[in-house]
């Protein structure tokens, strides 16, 4: 009996046994199936629901972009010149490939150096040394083995040498196996024609990297990322001028270079390359024979000025640089604009100009038509007695001051006034401005008040009378005087957008400059208390010339793709139009008119067919030198239908007639013969001597008869 209790136990225990291991295989059966379950239901989330943001984050980590800078387009001149010119050019990289040893790269160099050395042309300079290839190839080691910092990222290509021959190509696409990691790319290589044809207008490239280190404002260009996505810190761009204003658009669009990386930023696979897109070219309204005409014209007096003799000798000696821009009159467009003397902008092709090369250019490479510029002196008390670009306009403000007084109604075109060669003003007649020379005109109209260009006439007729009409020294007439001004461009931007134009200096705003409200009126009235850019003064004069309406000046004609085809058309662009009766404006262009016929001009312009109307100018200015005269002139020609308005400022230049009349004949003719003014070059015409020998002789007459028109003088 106790025998089978005991078996009976023994089988009840080990059913229980099989009961707790079957329980524990199906809990561990369920576990299992739980952890696949949920190893299950991660892969779906993380393939349908993640697998697009992992994949992106994979190809992040594994892909590094290079952007290939794109061919910059060309500039041309109207007739299809070529002034700014890019070429191509084949460049050797070196791209890293993992696992390469120091040994590795030095001899690398090595072959590298050899192949220059015998394929290569470098005119009288030796080639790269092996050390300076290796220095290029920016490995992170010096070459004695000390490592340092790599200026690129790993996987990014290393320029080795700019301007491969045919040779040095042929034989590194023959041999790859001898070159591993080379490349050869096709670069952009900026030329400027040798003429230096409107340097300062064109402008000059430099890298972009270089942009980050300038304070100048309108370089706050390349700060912003949206208009530089895929420039390379190396590439070169605008810096200045045209190049700087049209930037984007004779850039093109960076194509790129894929590389697959590993998480040591080392190649691991095919590099995938998409080509950039060539930029587009501008074609400008600038005339390259009319510009090249203006640049020697004004060299050419400049030199002329300095052996003169005369009854005035000393006139015009002193001038060190001159300015000129010619407007066509009915489109805004700007023929010819120069700064003269210039220089070669192809000395900024080098990555790193020279200090002794940029100190030389210094005084020759920013554009004095729209900016202050200071001669070839140098800085201190030399310098200070020589003006800068910007000049007061003497009296070739005095058309505007003649029709500001008839548009008040201070006179009438046929009213007269008595000139007695000097206008007294102030408490008790306590000051005075006269004619030049004293001279006394009698009784004269508006007209002849801009003929004999009158100092008297403006300051009594106009200048005073604002002061009375509109409140004394309350401030009144300076804002009256101040609004004309504007209306015709002279303290405004021209809205050219070239960078850092200025708008002038207004003295007759400023209290410690213009003394009383009255003083500022009388001065101001005939060309005094005021300095102005060349461009501005074109800008004035073509408004002048068509009667009222102010003209953006415009650079481009047209702008074409890189196969020629037209992609935009620049057209004229009216900034404002002030209305004035016609008997006024017929004023204004009759006393113009009869400047141009006194024996002095006549000289420049009597053998033209065409007639110009013109206004020459004497602006005086306070210099250490003591109070100098700078050389002003203004004209615009058909007299009977403008076509083209001209402005030249010589400063230190003397009467108008003497230092900038010349220059100005000169463009005036060159227009005729390579641009026509009905567009038809006429090429026929005999010019005025280029020989500054040639100048006419007779520089007695000529000063003599200067007095005619040139009347500044100073409050006494």
């Amino acid at each position: 009996m106790n025998r089978l209790h005991q078996d009976g136990d023994a089988q009840k225990n080990e059913l229980q046994r099989r009961r707790q291991f079957t329980f524990r295989i199906n809990v561990f059966f369920f576990l299992v199936f739980f952890l696949f379950s949920v190893l299950i239901v991660k892969l779906a989330v993380v393939q349908f629901v993640e697998g697009k943001t992992l994949s992106m984050q994979e190809s992040s980590q594994t892909t590094r972009t290079i952007h290939i800078p794109p061919i910059r387009g060309n500039i041309y001149d109207r007739n299809g010149y070529p002034i700014a010119y890019s070429t191509s050019t084949q460049s050797a990289y070196y791209r890293m490939e993992p696992g390469q040893t120091l040994e590795h790269h030095k001899e690398l160099a090595g072959k590298l150096a050899d192949l220059f050395a015998k394929y290569g042309d470098y005119g009288n300079e030796p080639p790269p040394t092996v050390e300076e290839v290796f220095e290029a190839m920016d490995v992170g080691y010096e070459w004695n083995g000390e490592t340092k910092t790599m200026m690129n990222y790993r996987y990014e290509p290393r320029r080795v040498k700019m301007g491969l021959t045919q040779e040095e190509i042929a034989f590194l696409m023959a041999h790859p196996d001898q070159f591993p990691g080379i490349e050869v790319t096709e670069e952009s290589v900026r030329h400027y024609d040798a003429n230096t044809i409107a340097v300062h207008l064109v402008g000059y490239l430099k890298s972009f990297s270089s942009t980050t280190n300038l304070k100048a404002q309108y370089l706050n260009f390349y700060k912003d990322e949206q208009n530089t996505d895929g420039y390379l810190r190396t590439e070169l761009v605008g810096f200045d001028g045209l190049e700087f204003l049209y930037q984007s658009t004779l850039r093109g669009k960076s194509g790129e270079r894929r590389y697959p990386v590993n998480s040591r930023d080392q190649i691991v696979g095919p590099v995938t390359t998409i080509p950039p897109t060539k930029g587009n070219n501008l074609v400008l309204t600038l005339d390259k024979d009319v510009q090249l005409t203006a640049e020697q014209a004004i060299m050419d007096q400049l030199a002329y000025m300095k052996s003169a003799t005369g009854k005035y000798p000393a006139m015009g000696k002193n001038a060190l640089a001159g300015y000129a821009v010619a407007m066509e009159v009915d489109t805004g467009n700007v023929v010819a604009m120069a700064s003269m003397p210039d220089y070669d902008p192809n000395v900024w092709a080098g990555s790193v100009m020279p200090e002794s090369v940029f100190k030389r250019i210094e005084p020759f490479y920013q554009n004095g038509t729209i900016k202050t510029v200071y001669p070839d002196v140098p800085e201190g008390e030399n310098r200070a007695k020589y003006p800068s670009s910007i000049v007061p306009l003497g009296s070739t403000l005095k058309p505007l001051t003649v029709l500001i007084g008839l548009n008040e109604g201070f006179y009438g075109p046929n009213d007269r006034y008595r000139d007695t060669g000097r206008f007294y003003y102030g408490r008790n007649d306590s000051a005075s401005i006269g004619n030049s020379e004293g001279h006394a005109y009698g009784n004269i109209t508006p007209a002849d008040s801009i003929r004999v260009s009158s100092n008297t006439f403006m300051a009594a007729m106009v200048g005073e009378k604002l002061y009375e009409k509109y409140g004394g020294e309350n401030g009144g007439p300076i804002d009256v005087w101040d609004e004309y001004m504007k209306k015709f461009g002279l303290g405004v931007s021209t809205e050219s957008g070239l960078p850092s134009e200025i708008a002038g200096v207004l003295d007759y705003n400023s209290k410690e400059t213009r003394g009383s409200v009255q003083n500022a009126m009388v001065m101001a009235s005939f060309g005094q208390q005021a300095r102005y850019t060349t461009l501005q003064l074109a800008q004035y004069t073509a408004m002048l010339a068509n009667r009222g309406k102010r003209l953006k000046p415009n650079f481009v004609e047209r702008i074409t793709d890189f196969e020629g085809r037209t992609v935009e058309k620049i057209g004229p662009v009216v900034l404002n139009e002030e209305t004035y009766a016609d008997e006024h404006w017929d004023v204004v262009h009759s006393g113009m008119r009869q400047v141009t016929k006194n024996s002095v001009l006549s000289q420049w312009f009597g053998h033209l067919p065409f007639e110009v109307a013109s206004k020459t100018g004497t602006s005086q200015q306070d210099t250490a030198a003591g109070k100098i005269e700078n050389s002003v002139f203004v004209a615009f020609a058909p007299a009977d239908n403008p076509k083209l308005a001209v402005a030249v400022v010589v400063p230190w230049g003397g009467y108008g007639a003497w230092g900038a009349a010349p220059i100005a004949a000169k463009i005036f003719e060159a227009y005729f013969d390579y641009v026509g003014f009905d567009g038809k070059p006429a090429r026929t015409v005999s010019g005025t001597p280029a020989d500054p020998e040639a100048q006419p002789a007779a520089a007695d007459a000529q000063a003599e008869a200067a007095a005619e028109t040139e009347s500044e003088t100073t409050a006494q």
